[in-house]
């Protein structure tokens, strides 16, 4: 390698360094709890607590005309990973991004505690670093997407002074349907064909924070879905129909057939497409399904992390744009 290389190389890295962390990161997290959760019925089925608070990009300009808002763990590998992936897009289109986690891993907000722990949180946020309240997203995959729409239920349901004004939500990939999602995992018990953690984890939690299973109590499951085929009524529809909506699926069905022997059923594209024909039958014409396929996205993973990092994020972020000039 020559000199003049060199310096060119050392140049053009200098450049990309400036332009990725041009940006003011804030983190305020709290000391971790000395304590576990329980998610199973096992001696060593426990998971320790994590850090509750939020890390916040501010946009180089310094002045938000919006704010993108992921429900994240903070304890897991990568830290802010889906919030991360929109700083630089972000901060060009002047948006601050506020990723937000509870204390407790994997939360799927089956308590008012973690919510409220969420809405206090974002309220801090919002008035330590004076963030605008308008033009808000909330945006993620899994849980992350999960969790978004459970605070927003939690926040319309109740009765409080700071209430963010919600421009949009961006639901990718994640389960909406619980009663459906119990059945998947109750088959791949039955079957015993693939690594049976998730499964047996995610049925143990439901059962335990629901009170019973969808056959016994499944009044319990329909209000825990956002949306669920088996809910008649569809009320919790109602909290998101008058927000932008643009949904990200994967179905991936010769994959989950082949890995997980699993039917079009055991699958979150239902529970997606369900829920935007229910926002459109509410006269949310404000909707957008976007549905991926294998040619689309050539990386073999097929899991809703997986979608949340293929999907084109210049694009969201126009998409984005166009919801706050409406």
């Amino acid at each position: 390698m020559t000199s003049s290389f060199k310096i060119l190389l050392f140049f053009v890295i200098s450049l990309f360094a400036q332009s990725v962390y041009s940006q003011t990161i804030v983190e305020d997290y709290q000391p971790i709890k000395n304590d576990s959760l329980r998610i199973g019925p096992g001696d060593k089925d426990f998971l320790p607590y994590i850090q509750s608070g939020y890390t916040l990009m501010l946009p180089e300009s310094n002045t938000a005309k919006g704010v993108l808002i992921f429900l994240e763990d903070s304890g897991i590998d990568k830290k802010n990973r889906n919030a991360k992936l929109l700083y630089e897009l972000a901060s060009d289109k002047d948006f601050a991004v506020l990723s937000v986690s509870t204390e407790i891993p994997l939360d799927f907000f089956f308590t008012e505690a973690s919510m409220q722990s969420v809405h206090q949180t974002i309220k801090s946020a919002f008035k330590t670093h004076a963030l605008p309240n308008e033009n808000i997203f909330f945006l993620g995959p899994s849980l992350v997407g999960h969790r978004a729409l459970r605070y927003i239920k939690y926040v319309n349901e109740g009765d409080f002074d700071f209430q963010l004004n919600i421009k949009g939500i961006v639901p990718c990939n994640f389960t909406m349907d619980w009663t459906r999602k119990w059945y998947q995992h109750q088959r791949d018990i039955k079957l015993n064909r693939i690594d049976l953690w998730e499964p047996k984890f995610m049925n143990y939690m439901l059962e335990t924070y629901l009170d019973g299973t969808p056959e016994t109590a499944p009044e319990r499951y329909h209000d825990f879905s956002s949306y669920s085929y088996f809910d008649a009524i569809n009320d919790n529809i109602d909290h998101f129909k008058n927000f932008a909506v643009r949904a990200y699926v994967e179905p991936a069905i010769n994959y989950r057939l082949k890995t997980y022997y699993r039917t079009l059923y055991d699958n979150n594209a239902p529970d997606m497409v369900g829920f935007i024909a229910e926002l459109n039958l509410r006269g949310n014409d404000n909707t957008e399904l976007i549905v991926i396929q294998p040619e689309d996205k050539p990386s073999k993973a097929k899991t809703a992390q997986s979608t949340w990092n293929g999907i084109n994020k210049v694009e969201l972020m126009d998409w984005i744009q166009k919801q706050t000039e409406k």
